[in-house]
């Protein structure tokens, strides 16, 4: 008889159903059949029932942070069972023990997690027997029954689990000194409040607070431009006047001069230039290009793709979520035009079809042995789904990959792009861009919204002559760079900080290792947000005060730098295709957290947050203080308390009494201390750097009794 271990429930379900079962507590029974003659048990985790021991497992003292503690270096790490997880392991350890079991079927998610959560859990059993690999990258029937025919020895897939260990013990390694010393150091300079700190976050928060300070230290200029519409012989197009291709005048003068000097003259077209432009159909899925394109599109944020990705692999109509691959093999090339053909039956895609290419199997833009990893691209599977029969959420994401698929099959588009150089009275040049489609190919399937103001002119020869018809003086400013989407940050942690909203350079860089896992990266932005590091307002990724104060304490140092990082990831990479040693991996890591402990000591002695609201930087909820009364509530009978983000009524949840006073007004943190004095006195002491806009002022809080809210009022 087998043990066989699923990721989480729902997935051990999924692989069970294709066999006669039983429920139990915590495991399925799958009754004998052709694979399994004698039957087998399926249980499962619930993710990872095991976390890496906190520092005070292995000594005592490390439970306080100190500066004399660091750095925390454990000789060998330890895992211990969550609280909330240990039935279910004492369920797994039970069915492993049983005498009648002989082999252990692991069969977690096929990527590096999923290696780490299962293994960890039978070698915390302390059973040892002979374990096979299931390794698939789709949940549907055919590919569960074929995966549990085809079993891999667990030998072709330990070195993964040799990396995914080698990554957590190095975060726990490298999170754990830095978070402390940077916590400890930064209270000495009056901010008490957890600084996390980590390998892979630290790096990322350092490109969105880098771009934070371009916006902030960028100076906008005024510009004036000379538009002209003319008239050639009845045709109309505008063009810009130009000078050594640079069409922007910070004199506004000269530009009403040449404006001036244009009107109603005669018009001549010196140049018509047309460049013929192709564009491929875009490369299929993986997991970043997803995420990237979800966020343009729909403003999804990272994890609620990767979140709705799995939901639709549990179904078993999208292949493997965290694929870092845009190519598949020969044989799920074969199976397309099957897929295809169920697609066509819907209404959504019927336009599509009959598709200019019946197949791509000889095509290696997609199909590329070579090219594919642990998993192939994300592509519908052969259990087809009409889309309409989706949540919102998931007809969303699951059109976008079948589109991709469709378009693969479609030929290029073609456009035209043309440059006419129109003469006025024999000296000003004004330059005209237009564009025409010649042939639509894949955008028929992927509307493209054209990012450019390139529009169509009429057809035009050089030597054709007519006049201005109007002329105007356009007044601009210049732009500072533009914040990061989420979806553009996916990609920007893909490259190691070399930005590319373009998926053909992305493929150029495909083997440089960037910051994180296809699998990780979504975890890192929630976590930056979780963290109060970063805030993000209509799908723009603004860094805070206490983002800005981490990355000055830390300056130019290892821990911040993108490249190191993604050396590392490379590094840890090679461990997975057994080429580099975990061990001396791990020595080097060692080495790093000393060093950023003498890094930090170091750039402390030189701080200066000058310009940066430390005040604010304190941790605005604790136990100690939660659900602590403050006073009197001003509305009704009710009490003030703490609530850690605002202080409120306790008389909300009874008679919905609105009263609420929030920790942070206008940029300043509300003390304790103050909403008492509010509470019992009307009236706050004076509080200073209070910040609106541009300006900042000091005032009073007080409660307007009559207008039942707060107020400012302003010293003499």
């Amino acid at each position: 008889m087998k043990v066989i271990i699923a990721e989480k429930p729902d997935q051990g379900a999924t692989l069970a159903s294709i066999f006669q079962t039983k429920k139990h507590q915590g495991y399925i029974e799958i009754f004998p059949n052709e694979l399994f003659p004698k039957g087998a048990y399926m249980t499962w985790a619930v993710g990872h029932l095991f976390q890496l021991a906190p520092p005070e497992r292995y000594r005592p003292e490390w439970k306080q942070w100190k500066l004399d503690t660091l750095p925390i270096i454990p000789e060998r790490f330890q895992y211990e069972v969550e609280k909330a997880k240990a039935k279910q392991f004492h369920t797994i350890k039970e069915l492993l023990r049983k005498p009648e079991v002989t082999e252990i079927i692991h069969a977690g998610d096929a990527g590096r997690e999923g290696e780490l959560i299962v293994r960890n859990i039978i070698h915390m059993s302390g059973v040892k027997k002979p374990m096979k690999r299931l390794w698939i990258s789709s949940l549907t029937p055919k590919a569960i029954y074929e995966g549990f025919r085809q079993l891999l020895d667990e030998r072709e897939t330990r070195n993964l689990y040799e990396e995914a260990y080698a990554r957590a013990c190095a975060d726990w390694l490298v999170g754990m000194n830095a978070s402390r010393i940077y916590s400890i150091l930064l209270k000495q300079k009056g901010m008490n409040d957890v600084f996390s700190a980590g390998r892979v976050q630290t790096p990322t928060l350092a490109l969105i607070v880098k771009r934070e300070k371009e916006i902030e230290n960028f100076q906008s200029e005024p510009f004036w431009e000379v538009v002209a519409t003319f008239n050639i012989d009845g045709k109309q197009y505008e063009g810009k006047w130009a000078k050594e291709s640079e069409s922007r005048l910070k004199d506004e003068r000269l530009a009403q001069k040449i404006a001036e000097f244009c009107q109603n003259k005669q018009a001549e077209v010196k140049e018509v230039k047309t460049e013929r432009k192709t564009f491929q159909p875009p490369l299929l899925f993986n997991l970043s290009s997803l995420q990237a394109t979800a966020n343009k599109l729909y403003q999804f944020s990272p994890k609620k793709t990767l979140d709705v990705l799995q939901s639709l692999y549990q179904k078993g109509i999208v292949s493997y979520p965290r694929s870092d691959s845009n190519y598949v093999t020969r044989g799920e090339a074969e199976t397309f035009p099957e897929i295809l053909q169920k697609l066509s039956a819907f209404p959504d895609y019927q336009p599509f079809f009959p598709l200019p290419n019946a197949s791509i199997l000889h095509n290696k833009r997609y199909v590329n042995e070579k090219k594919v990893t642990d998993h192939y691209a994300i592509i519908p599977t052969e259990q087809v789904t009409d889309p309409k029969k989706l949540s919102n959420d998931e007809r969303k994401i699951y059109d976008l990959i079948v589109r991709r698929l469709i378009a693969a099959h479609y030929e290029q588009a073609i456009f035209d792009y043309t440059t006419v150089i129109t003469l006025v009275d024999q000296r000003a040049e004004f330059v005209s861009k237009g564009k025409q489609e010649v042939q639509e190919g894949w955008r028929k399937v992927i509307f493209q919204r054209d990012d450019d103001d390139v529009t169509a002119l009429p057809l035009l020869y050089e030597g054709e002559q007519g006049y201005v018809a109007n002329v105007d003086v356009k007044e601009g400013k210049t732009q500072p760079p533009k914040r990061y989407t989420e979806g553009q940050l996916i990609t920007l942690m893909k490259t190691a900080g070399k930005f590319l909203d373009n998926e053909e350079l992305e493929k150029v860089l495909a083997k440089t290792e960037g910051l994180g896992t296809e699998a990780t990266r979504a975890g890192i932005i929630t976590m930056l947000k979780e963290r109060k590091y970063i805030e993000v307002k209509k799908n723009q990724v603004y860094a805070t005060d206490k983002a800005k104060v981490l990355i000055e304490a830390i300056g130019n140092k290892i821990l911040a730098s993108p490249e190191m990082t993604a050396k590392w990831e490379q590094r840890l990479s090679e461990i997975g295709e057994g080429k580099a040693s975990a061990a001396h991996f791990m020595e080097q890591v060692k080495k790093l957290s000393t060093k950023i402990i003498e890094d930090a000591l170091e750039m402390s002695k030189s701080w200066d947050f000058t310009g940066l609201n430390t005040e604010t930087i304190q941790r605005t909820t604790s136990k100690a203080t939660l659900g602590k009364p403050i006073g009197k509530c001003k509305l009704c009978d009710g009490t003030v308390i703490d609530k850690g983000e605002f202080y409120g009524c306790t008389n909300y949840a009874k008679t919905k009494c609105p009263f609420t006073i929030s920790k942070k007004i206008l940029g300043k943190r509300i003390s304790q201390t103050n909403v008492k004095k509010l509470l019992q006195h009307g009236k706050t002491d004076v509080i200073k750097g209070f910040k609106k806009g541009e300006k900042m002022f000091d005032a009073y809080l007080i409660w307007d009794n009559e207008q039942k809210k707060l107020s400012f009022s302003f010293p003499n």
